[in-house]
């Protein structure tokens, strides 16, 4: 019989990121992490039923994660506590829409709803004027400056290098480097004597670039349909094919072929095999 988990004690505040750093991350090592039958249980009754406590257990054991991940976009300039807090905002709304039915652990489904929300609030506030504009330069900007080997311009056979890597266009790469080196421009420039209408400043010109309300819900369904497709593919994977796919595409940190060759006794190429089974049969779900 499933021991039922019991959400009825008063629920202790969740650590706010603000004052020292280390002590949030101290303050949320000590929470206890939960057990597959634990997480699962809770899942239900926030799935099921709403239940804010159980929600509130879910999300408070996955803090660490939240830090763990927005420590690896450090590097962008942006205080790590405003990342972490983007990435509880992720946390938060995976917890929501985590669906305990489908065989995937809740970090597993929630990494990308953390990626997703630190990734809008560095695109966001990186520069006063966005510099990725597209899925091409999205994918350039969190990625050219691990794939620099040197401080300055790309040259010619270096952004060669990089696009194929990247598998983006040439002129992309030069492109959105032209837009890492650019520099801020104030929005409300000053009027002076030779331009007393202010032809000049960006205020004067500049649209609404915000994406129509037609385009905002059409992406939101096909986000949706593709979210089900998804989990139907992988409820209709065996349990060894599930693993692997977890492994090697659903975790943080990625399982190698010949450690999974290990666990299962067969061989690495073996594995693959099973993975591009696996794959193909997702494919052939979300093409439904």
């Amino acid at each position: 019989m499933t021991k039922k988990i019991s959400t009825s004690k008063k629920l202790a505040p969740i650590p706010q990121v603000s004052g020292s750093l280390e002590s949030y991350i101290s303050a949320v090592n000590q929470i206890s992490i939960l057990t597959r039958e634990e997480e699962r249980e809770l899942g239900i009754q926030v799935f099921e039923n709403n239940d804010i406590e159980a929600a509130h257990r879910l999300v408070t054991s996955h803090l660490r994660f939240v830090v763990y991940v927005a420590r690896s976009y450090a590097g962008y300039g942006l205080p790590v506590g405003d990342l972490i807090q983007e990435g509880n905002i992720g946390l938060m709304k995976a917890v929501k829409r985590y669906d305990p039915a489908h065989k995937v652990r809740l970090v597993s489904f929630a990494v990308h709803w953390i990626r997703a929300e630190i990734h809008e609030y560095i695109l966001k506030n990186w520069r006063i004027l966005k510099v990725a504009t597209t899925k091409a330069h999205r994918k350039l900007f969190f990625n050219l400056r691990k794939n620099k080997k040197r401080l300055g311009w790309l040259r010619g056979h270096e952004v060669a290098v990089i696009a194929e890597k990247l598998n983006v266009k040439p002129e992309v790469v030069v492109e959105m480097e032209s837009r890492l080196h650019g520099q801020d421009v104030s929005f409300d420039l000053p009027l002076d004597d030779q331009d007393e209408d202010n032809t000049y400043s960006p205020q004067s010109w500049l649209t609404n670039a915000a994406p129509s309300p037609e385009s905002v819900l059409e992406k939101e369904t096909e986000s949706k349909k593709n979210h089900d497709l998804l989990f139907k593919g992988l409820d209709k994977l065996d349990a060894r094919s599930l693993d692997i796919i977890e492994s090697r595409w659903l975790t943080d940190k990625k399982t190698t072929l010949q450690d999974l060759a290990t666990k299962y006794g067969v061989s690495a190429e073996r594995i693959r095999q099973l993975e591009a089974v696996a794959m193909k049969k997702l494919k052939g779900q979300m093409a439904v």
